[in-house]
């Protein structure tokens, strides 16, 4: 069942490429204008990672003057390659008509190629202005040849939701870690502090911070952006001072040579490091996760000439006081920092710690709405928090949830360390797992030569396969925690997605033949009564089996009926004159119709008195469309219909599994199922329906 979310929302304009599409054209005076929002809301993270890095890095402290080169230098080519190269020129590219985030690139494969694990594809939704799918040309030989392998391997389905669910555990991770290691970090530059004042002094930050959300990505994202543009120049400036006071020479690090003497002369504990130098880039998948609150130039433009400039002078600034203080690498940042504008740095550290924590929030939020328009979350309340701007969304139960989490984690672990550790493996999971989807996309979608997706997959997937395996190296000392977290999420979104799955196959193998209309249509004991009824049901086609079961209850039924089927579709959105799909069910006189109602894993459900009068209104132009005999009397009748009353037939099923299943499928139907489905949020809440309108039929469903 889809979700409701509130607020207007503009529809996307369609792209007319498939490959690098953004959800509507923009001039620059709005993209400038997102842009300096996205600093406030995507790169918090990211610009904040000086605060750690090298003290993660070399945890035990600085054995050799050249180990700092040799992990400058690390640093330097790893935001290039991965959140420059990748991220910014190529990952932004596969957007899904303006959303990012791993179920966006599921849902481009699941279009393009049938993937998707609920058989509910109908041969119309290839038409839709958004849907974007590429004619077949001379040079889709082995594209076409993979698309054929993975359509029949049902193996190749399960992973590849497997993998999208995992990348989106890991995502939720880091929404967790991010706010909990940003604050600590900056929270411990306080002097004097004692190390429970600096926890507690972090859990008050995480609580306001978590408070403010429900004011939307727009506020927030003006409210930060400001100081988050102070922290990049503070940082810039302080890094020259130190670039030109300490030693200018650490600039030799552009050369990749001081890598290879790195490991050379570490080894081992070069390898182990890793787990530190990662830190750097955690943030950068915010930019594909927050993607759908902004733009693609907008990401790309605040990136390439603030962001990444700040951060890499800020580094190279903190390896140039190093060579001078190894010995305060565990105090890196602040050590480094002026007397004369010590606290002022402190206050604007905080500040920009808290910021940090938005941009995996943010994103958190995006993927979490995307993943219930593809039914793969139990509902819960999507609220749109801008009427100007596509993707800005906010979810309450999710908010709150994270916030009691992050406060939790910040009170048992109470330092940077194991959560670093922990952040490491989120970070650089959902890189790889990014990666591993785009190597698809590539080969399926944008039908890319295949050396090209064999120099993609050798560059960037064995550079992120070689820090997993030193992030992982630390697993009993907090590495293990994204993967626990990641376990639980998988659980609950794979149990919520395969229930959903046994409920619709159940609905198609027990749907009723549309004879059954016309016998009933000759059955006098069957009455007529005044109003539309709408019957909603899972099914695309066919009489659904809940619909005899309210007739054998009460035999009387409205003067027409539209049995409503809600279907999300693997794109973002679906244009509105594009929404509503009819059909007419013979006896053509019963006046019986079946309705698609299409959305994106975007779209915003509307209240139901909206409903009803777009519903309407696209019948009334069906049956005209469809002209005939009778047309105009058929859509007065409509109207007159319309005016008594419309009428909600909600069946109440209830899933359980049928007596010859195993234990583990009873376990997982009967009861984590059922406790899922009675924790979140009903479906008659999401689609707003007034309880005076609305009759439910109970059901059970034995699958």
């Amino acid at each position: 069942m889809a979700d409701q979310r509130n607020g207007d929302v503009e529809a996307a304009n369609p792209s007319s490429s498939p490959v690098k599409s953004t959800a509507t054209k923009v001039n620059w005076n709005r993209t400038l204008l997102l842009a300096f929002q996205s600093i406030g809301v995507v790169y918090g993270d990211l610009g904040t990672s000086p605060l750690y890095v090298y003290s993660s890095t070399f945890p035990h402290g600085i054995e050799h003057r050249h180990d700092i080169l040799g992990v400058l230098s690390l640093i330097i080519y790893t935001i290039i390659f991965i959140s420059l190269i990748k991220y910014v020129f190529i990952v932004l590219a596969a957007n899904d008509n303006g959303e990012g985030g791993t179920f966006a690139l599921y849902s481009l494969l699941c279009r393009n190629a049938n993937v998707g694990l609920i058989p509910k594809s109908q041969p119309e939704d290839r038409k839709l202005s958004n849907y974007n799918l590429d004619l077949p040309s001379k040079e889709t030989k082995l594209s076409e040849s993979i698309k054929g392998k993975m359509q029949k391997s049902g193996a190749a389905k399960v992973v590849l939701f497997l993998a999208t669910i995992m990348g989106t555990s890991m995502l939720i991770g880091d929404g967790i870690l991010t706010p909990c290691i940003s604050v600590l970090s900056a929270v411990s530059g306080f002097k004097h502090l004692s190390q429970d004042a600096v926890v507690w002094i972090s859990i008050a930050i995480l609580i306001i911070l978590f408070a403010l959300q429900r004011f939307g990505t727009d506020k927030v994202g003006y409210m930060f952006s400001p100081f988050l543009c102070l922290w990049f120049l503070s940082i810039t400036i302080i890094g020259l001072y130190n670039l030109i006071k300490h030693d200018a020479s650490v600039l030799r690090a552009f050369s990749p040579t001081y890598i290879v003497e790195y490991f050379r002369r570490t080894g081992h504990k070069g390898w182990i490091s890793l787990g530190g130098v990662v830190l750097c880039i955690t943030g950068t998948e915010a930019m594909f996760a927050d993607l759908g609150h902004f733009n693609v130039p907008a990401i790309q433009l605040s990136f390439s000439t603030i962001v990444f400039p700040s951060v890499l002078v800020a580094y190279i600034g903190q390896a140039a006081y190093l060579t001078k203080y190894p010995e305060n690498v565990a105090n890196t940042f602040y050590a480094s920092i002026p007397d004369v504008v010590y606290w002022p740095m402190f206050v604007v550290a905080n500040i920009a710690a808290v910021i940090a924590s938005q941009s995996l929030i943010s994103g958190t939020f995006s993927i979490i709405s995307q993943s219930l328009g593809l039914g793969c979350f139990p509902r819960v309340k999507v609220v749109h928090t801008s009427a100007k701007y596509e993707g800005q969304v906010y979810i309450p139960e999710l908010n709150y949830a994270l916030m009691v989490a992050c406060v939790i984690l910040t009170y048992v672990f109470k330092t940077t360390q194991q959560i670093g550790n922990a952040f490491g493996v989120a970070v650089i999971t959902v890189m790889l797992i990014t990666s591993s989807m785009l190597a698809l996309i590539m080969l399926v979608v944008w039908k890319t030569k295949i050396w090209k997706v064999v120099l993609f997959v050798v560059v960037f997937v064995s550079m992120e396969l070689t820090y997993l395996s030193s992030a992982l190296y630390k697993f009993t000392q907090g590495a293990y925690l994204p993967l626990a977290l990641a376990v639980i999420l998988m659980l609950m979104m794979a149990i919520w997605h395969y229930a959903q799955k046994q409920r619709y196959l159940y609905e198609m193998r027990n749907k009723v033949p549309y004879e059954y209309l016309t016998e009933l249509s000759q059955n006098n004991k069957i009455q007529r009564i005044p109003g539309i009824g709408l019957l909603y049901s899972e099914l695309v086609d066919g009489v659904p089996q809940i619909f005899t079961h309210f007739i054998s209850n009460i035999p009387a039924i409205h003067s027409v009926i539209v049995f409503v089927s809600i279907k999300s579709l693997p794109i973002n959105r679906v244009a509105k004159e594009e929404r509503f799909l009819f059909r007419q069910i013979e006896p053509s006189g019963y006046r019986v119709f079946y309705c698609t109602v299409r959305y994106g894993y975007k779209d915003a459900i509307v209240e139901s008195w909206e409903f009803e009068n777009e519903l309407v209104e696209n019948l009334k132009e069906f049956i005209t469309q469809e002209g005939g005999e009778g047309a105009i009397e058929e859509g007065q009748f409509l109207g007159r219909a319309r005016d008594e009353g419309v009428f909600y037939l909600i069946g109440e099923a209830e899933v359980l599994a049928s007596r010859e299943s195993s234990m583990v499928k009873r376990f997982v139907v009967n009861g984590a199922y059922q406790f899922l489905r009675k924790n979140f949020r009903e479906a008659k809440k999401l689609l707003a329906i007034p309880r005076t309108r609305l009759v439910r039929v109970g059901m059970v469903y034995e699958v």
